[in-house]
């Protein structure tokens, strides 16, 4: 399958309905493809946890055209079985499979340096600039204030 169209198409076949029943979650499980079309988009809905997602971004059913109601799980698993060879993926055999890139591991947390409080430097700057001790814009403050800093450590 490569559309969501027949994804909703072959949804009003197994379960009855029309296909605009079944479009908005086909759409959904889709979404990613946005981002990346390429079969990989499908890392970030197309798994056992995306079913439950979707359950609770649609609701646990919904009742199509014919008047019977369809649990929504049903449809996500109809969903990626046909985008995934007949399985059900969970999200680690997605996720298992992302090649690290050293970017991806070197989280750091910023260390406030000095005896400020570290809130927001427009305040400080626009203070600065009403009380008439400095003339320079906000940027070049921040850089000259920078530069104190550091001769002063």
């Amino acid at each position: 399958m490569a559309h969501p169209l027949h994804h909703a198409e072959s949804s009003a076949r197994k379960f009855g309905g029309v296909p605009s029943d079944y479009q908005a979650v086909h759409d959904w499980f889709d979404a990613s493809k946005e981002h990346l079309a390429l079969f990989t988009h499908r890392a970030l809905r197309h798994h056992a946890l995306g079913l439950f997602e979707a359950e609770r971004v649609f609701g646990l059913t919904l009742t199509n055209r014919a008047g019977r109601e369809i649990p929504v799980r049903w449809i996500g698993e109809q969903h990626i079985r046909e985008d995934c060879q007949g399985r059900i993926p969970s999200m680690a055999d997605w996720l298992r499979r992302i090649q690290p890139e050293p970017w991806m591991a070197n989280g750091h947390i910023d260390r406030h340096a000095g005896s400020e409080p570290c809130g927001d430097p427009r305040l400080a700057w626009a203070s600065e600039v009403a009380a008439g001790r400095t003339v320079l814009g906000l940027k070049d403050w921040m850089a000259a204030r920078a530069t104190q800093a550091t001769q002063s450590a």
